[in-house]
């Protein structure tokens, strides 16, 4: 669907932005066929590398066709908007649209579209800052009141995302001096061969209750079992369906992982909580590690406190995040309350080098400061206080 999607966008393109310019038609041709080969950017890659998730090129020539190919999706929404808008206008005025969207109006989508493109790429590229927020979480213990998580999500390891913003990454979230470290999927774009000196930096990262991680969706387009096996190398637990207790003083917390959807279709099992809290005791508080939201009101029925997921990259554009949220149940970024469990859907340490762009979602190492639930007697006293 996704390629499907993108002839219709290059369709639309044509007939309402390309083919009304008012130059000569061997222009118009020329200008036709190159957003024809920058709108199949990801078939081109399938056709000479095999997968549309990591082109092994130099990293100049990633942001280059990334700005592209970004600046013709903009392309294609600013000529949308203002065809709505024109259409509109022509209506009210009783004139043809092409009096009021004329050629100059076309120039000024064109220049706007690539230096919006250029600004975001510019952006998404960059470290991320860290986001703080505070989470409450019920039934956590009051001794566990402030412990402090660091969820890094989405870092799309590639030509893009090389060794050095790994480096950067880790020694952010080392910083924070968190308890733990939970990563939610989509470490790397890229085999493990491809990948072993970019990824290595990860194991800087350092926590005193440890460093936790699951696959994402990316992982199982390059084998997973590879990259799983990487990542324990690099010192991390991987949670595939199961669960791991936390303890702090003399209380639990439990820390479950399951898989993604996407894991069947590459041989492996699908997400199952049920299988990833077997064993678990029944009155210490959980959190899941999900790269996708979807699913979280069964989370939120099987008891779950707390999900963290990433998967959106937080819909990367102002205004588009609609879409995002369209594949995701409506979640797309931050916070949610899902009957009595929390659900946080980050922005993304990083994104996916195929549509390199974040215009107003900005990334971010997540800082998150659990919070117990008040007590009656606090309720009450809060009350008599005010």
């Amino acid at each position: 669907m996704f390629h499907i999607y993108l002839t219709v966008a290059y369709l639309y393109v044509l007939w309402r932005f390309v083919v009304p310019l008012p130059i000569g038609r061997y222009w118009r041709a020329l200008l036709a066929v190159v957003l024809l080969i920058i709108s199949k950017y990801h078939l081109v890659l399938i056709a000479v590398y095999g997968t549309m998730f990591s082109p092994e090129v130099p990293r100049a020539a990633v942001l280059i066709a990334g700005w592209l190919f970004c600046g013709f999706v903009l392309v294609m929404v600013l000529t949308l908007v203002t065809d709505l808008i024109c259409g509109v206008l022509a209506i009210r005025r009783k004139v043809s649209m092409d009096d009021i969207f004329g050629g100059r109006l076309r120039s000024v989508i064109a220049v706007v579209a690539l230096l919006l493109s250029a600004g975001g790429v510019y952006q998404a590229v960059q470290l991320p800052d860290v986001r703080r927020i505070e989470v409450t979480v019920e039934h956590l213990p009051r001794s566990l009141d402030g412990l402090r998580i660091v969820q890094l999500t989405d870092l799309h390891i590639s030509r893009l995302f090389q060794a050095d913003w790994v480096e950067g990454v880790a020694s952010r979230a080392n910083a924070l001096n968190a308890d733990a470290i939970l990563i939610t999927g989509d470490l790397i774009d890229g085999t493990v061969e491809a990948r072993r000196n970019d990824v290595a930096p990860l194991s800087k990262l350092t926590a005193p209750l440890g460093v936790i991680a699951i696959p994402g969706n990316h992982e199982y387009y390059f084998d997973a079992d590879q990259w799983i096996a990487e990542f324990k190398r690099l010192g991390m637990r991987v949670l595939v369906n199961e669960h791991v207790i936390l303890r702090k003083g003399a209380d639990q917390l439990i820390v479950a992982g399951v898989t993604d959807e996407a894991a069947p279709a590459f041989g492996h099992e699908g997400p199952d909580l049920a299988q990833a809290l077997v064993g678990a005791p029944k009155d210490v508080p959980t959190i899941l590690l999900k790269h996708r939201p979807q699913g979280a009101p069964e989370s939120a029925a099987a008891g779950v406190g707390l999900q963290l997921s990433g998967h959106t990259h937080g819909g990367m554009i102002t205004g588009l995040d609609l879409v995002a949220g369209y594949a995701n149940q409506g979640f797309i970024s931050g916070n949610y309350d899902v009957g009595k469990m929390k659900l946080y859907v980050s922005n993304g340490t990083a994104l996916w080098n195929g549509f390199p762009i974040r215009l107003g979602v900005p990334a971010e190492i997540t800082e998150i400061v659990l919070r117990a639930s008040p007590t009656l007697n606090e309720h009450t006293a809060r009350r008599t206080f005010l």
